[in-house]
């Protein structure tokens, strides 16, 4: 019977370490870029981009498990086919892009640094 129960016990613990391993950054503590993010969106900024992009998941990444705070405008359809009409009512025509006010053609395409999202705001960057 001791067994089992340190057979059980050492399942659970090792299931434990699985689910730690597999789940990284998933928690609830905040982002480095969270307020970054969030300023961002405050000021106006949009970044348009696709699930299929590697350049927008590239994007994406920069800003770690801030970019839940991130504005952005997914601009596929689901089935990666077409452009969603609030992209095409926005003339967005590559990915990704940002606008840094919603009613101008104030836009950059492509990947860009932190810092330059910094400059185009007033956003203050993390150090």
């Amino acid at each position: 019977m001791k067994k089992y129960i340190y057979i059980l016990i050492g399942l659970i613990l090792f299931a434990g370490v699985i689910w730690l391993i597999v789940t990284p950054g998933k928690s609830g503590a905040p982002g480095k870029y969270d307020q970054f993010a969030q300023c961002l969106k405050n000021k106006g900024a949009i970044f348009y981009g696709t699930f299929w992009c590697p350049h927008c998941q590239a994007q994406k990444a920069t800003f770690g498990n801030s970019v839940k705070f991130l504005p952005y405008v997914e601009c596929s359809t689901p089935d990666g086919q077409s452009q969603t009409q609030v992209c095409k009512d926005a003339g967005i025509t590559s990915y990704p892009t940002w606008q840094f006010n919603a009613n101008s053609t104030d836009r950059l395409i492509g990947e860009l640094k932190l810092e330059t999202l910094a400059e185009k705001t007033s956003c203050v960057l993390p150090q």
